[in-house]
């Protein structure tokens, strides 16, 4: 199904969630300066995630319940107050700016959608994900997503926002947060405490046809072909995105001298220290994995691709070069590059698969976003879908 989305998807109504403390008194207005890590992402768009549920059972109260609850929880959200605010820019007169997160409470936009052409599985039965209709499953459906330094210029636009569709036979939410304000980790910390029920399907809103992969577990195989050479074991996450890099690179046709790169989001929770259990804001260090050639990551297998590059990158990380680049950035301010879908050997990893997800057991899936020519001789190569765990039609 690949239907308009103006044809499938109807807003009933919008709501703005203020946070509410009960008999607590609201905490006073406060100006959060930002760090470097969040001002670097402020070029962006949105986080967009999303879960399909099954259609509440009859007699529960149905969707408008289900909306009520979400306004509930999303409302009474422990750190929900910093996301109840907006982005602020204030301009200083000497060329210079500060980006503040403004925390008045002005609260998060809900939206109630209805989709009753739209079953569940029209959305999973196809590893093609049918983006035009998804993409109206989230409020912040623009042309060219929405990304932080839109919302410091607008002070009108939330932070945060969400939108509950009714389909045929399911439910799907969606939540959009500012990549300005926080990360992967503080986005689900978020939804956690907003939605209680099992996630079913995750979906992002890519620019360009999407597919949604299940993986079997690669990493013996990777780790064999590595044995008495790697010196600590290569994981199941740095198998898979060896694999995909590599299938990538035959889908694209890619001519085996040009250069492949691969551009990784590390977190830093775990691995600077001084960052407490409670901060909600960004920690993520960009880095891009170069020095090879498209012919020597589909020559030299899937275990030297996942070690060389992939594993060594991670285990690089440096301690004192990430404060020398935080202490550095307000003199030398850089800003994330946009992710194109087109061009060379490059590919962009993010969003991990070691997020707590609703507390699952964490899946080994991944959303690709292609030309869809190259999506199409993906899901045509059998190496790369000898992998893949194909959804049921």
């Amino acid at each position: 199904m690949e239907a308009s989305s103006a044809d499938t998807v109807r807003i009933v109504s919008r709501r703005m969630v203020r946070p509410s403390y009960g008999a607590t008194p609201m905490p006073p207005s406060e100006d959060i300066h930002l760090t470097p890590w969040d001002l670097y992402g402020i070029s962006v768009t949105y986080i967009q995630r999303g879960i399909l549920l099954p259609k509440p059972p009859a007699g529960a109260g149905g969707e408008t319940s289900l909306f009520n609850s979400l306004a509930s929880s999303l409302a009474r959200a422990g750190r929900y107050y910093h996301f109840a605010g907006r982005l602020a820019l204030e301009e200083h007169g000497d060329g210079t700016v500060t980006i503040l997160l403004r925390c008045t409470g002005e609260g998060a936009e809900l939206v109630h959608a209805v989709a009753p052409g739209v079953a569940v599985a029209d959305i999973v039965g196809s590893v093609y994900t049918p983006s035009s209709v998804v993409r109206a499953f989230f409020p912040l459906n623009w042309p060219n997503g929405v990304r932080g330094a839109d919302a410091a210029m607008d002070s009108s636009l939330p932070v945060v926002w969400a939108q509950v569709t009714e389909l045929a036979d399911g439910v799907f939410i969606g939540m959009s947060m500012s990549h300005t304000v926080g990360d992967g980790t503080s986005f689900w910390d978020l939804l956690n405490a907003c939605v209680l029920q099992h996630a079913v399907r995750r979906f992002e809103l890519p620019p360009v046809r999407e597919g949604f992969f299940t993986f079997s577990d690669s990493r013996a195989r990777a780790n064999d072909e590595m044995a008495g050479v790697a010196v600590a074991a290569i994981s199941s996450l740095q198998t898979l995105l060896a694999h995909l890099w590599r299938a990538v690179s035959r889908a694209r046709l890619l001519p085996p001298g040009q250069e492949a790169s691969y551009a990784l989001l590390i977190g830093c929770r775990g691995r600077l220290s001084g960052i407490p259990p409670g901060y909600v804001g960004n920690a993520i260090v960009f880095r891009v994995i170069k020095g090879c050639t498209v012919g020597e990551i589909l020559d030299k297998g899937l275990g030297w691709t996942a070690w060389q590059l992939l594993n060594r990158a991670v285990a690089s990380f440096d301690e004192a070069a990430t404060r020398e680049w935080l202490d550095r950035w307000a003199w030398e301010p850089t800003f994330l590059p946009p992710v194109s879908s087109h061009g060379g050997g490059a590919r962009v990893t993010a969003s991990s698969s070691r997020f707590d997800v609703f507390e699952q057991e964490r899946s080994m899936s991944l959303e690709v976003w292609l030309a869809p020519e190259v999506l199409q001789r993906l899901v045509a190569d059998h190496e790369f879908m000898d992998a893949v765990t194909v959804p049921p039609a």
